[in-house]
């Protein structure tokens, strides 16, 4: 049966390594005879990332080119990927090599055997101890949180049958976490161990505010505790106040004891109105989201397109 192969690469400030990727790729291509198309999403580079796109067309004319008109993020430059796909078996990779292509023909035999999804398993990572760190904990939170079954160290990295892709985009989410959708539309998944190689040059685009919003969108996606967390809270606060309360009153009726106690009474409404503020937050941070799904505003705006 003929199989016609997707790749779709989110490009951030790559103009520098665009080639050294374009070669991996296409090595990788004629080795596998792959019948292929390879999408280039451009997310609002500050450099001339999409000059380069360009250029590499007239060399590779399976390459298909997205100019985005910002930075929208890498997740939905990645769902704006997805929605140009026209392949039986779609991958997903980073522009940096981090994810070898040399890595897809394994991960795609795993289609083969009759897997609707390969996901790559991070073993290993390169960077420093504290994203490591922060990295680590991060899934095992959202695990644990989470309403569905998110594997851990489980990243963008994987390949997927075209119906995977189509019931992915079938979420209209504005601020979409991809790993967690892929979770959730389910079928036969496993996932594949690897040791993921360091950046070929440059810095990563993911600043730690950008890391912190994806960390967001999957808490706050996929799981509703924070919401329940703050009813137990006041079940706690109440609790607590009850318990004080009756404490206070029998020292003085029955001990007669004239309870002092400013700097205790500063403390505690001190505690709570903080408290009061983190839940606000999260109910905030809830009401947001939805108020951003229901404006109803494109999720993202095309500039420029190259063989689409």
């Amino acid at each position: 049966m003929h199989i016609k192969t997707s790749i779709v690469v989110p490009v951030y400030n790559s103009y520098s390594f665009l080639t050294k990727l374009l070669e991996a790729i296409d090595k990788q291509k004629n080795s596998s005879g792959w019948d292929l198309e390879l999408i280039l999403v451009d997310d609002g580079s500050r450099d001339n990332s999409y000059a380069k796109i360009e250029e590499l067309c007239k060399t590779y004319p399976y390459i298909k080119g997205i100019k985005l008109s910002r930075n929208f993020g890498h997740q939905i430059a990645v769902k704006t990927g997805l929605s140009h796909v026209t392949g039986d078996y779609v991958a997903i990779i980073d522009d940096d090599l981090q994810d070898p292509p040399s890595l897809l023909p394994e991960f795609f035999s795993y289609l083969d055997a009759g897997n609707d999804v390969a996901y790559g398993v991070r073993k290993k990572r390169k960077e420093s101890f504290i994203k490591r760190l922060s990295y680590n904990a991060f899934y095992r939170l959202l695990k644990k949180l989470s309403d569905i079954d998110i594997p851990l160290d489980s990243g963008d990295f994987c390949v997927m049958k075209r119906t995977v892709v189509d019931h992915m985009l079938k979420f209209n989410e504005k601020s979409p976490f991809l790993r967690g959708i892929r979770a959730w539309v389910g079928l036969r998944q496993i996932g594949v161990p690897y040791e993921r190689s360091a950046r070929i040059e440059g810095e990563s685009g993911y600043t730690l505010k950008k890391l912190l919003k994806i960390a967001l969108d999957g808490i706050f996606s996929f799981s509703s505790i924070p919401i329940r967390v703050i009813t137990w809270i006041g079940f706690i606060g109440f609790s607590f106040a009850s318990l004080y309360s009756l404490y206070i009153i029998v020292q003085y009726f029955v001990n007669g004891i004239q309870v002092q106690g400013f700097a205790t009474l500063a403390i505690i409404i001190s505690f709570f109105s903080s408290l009061i503020l983190i839940c606000l937050g999260l109910i905030g941070e809830y009401i947001v989201r939805i108020y951003n799904e229901v404006r109803d505003r494109p999720y993202v705006i095309i500039d420029k397109t190259i063989n689409v």
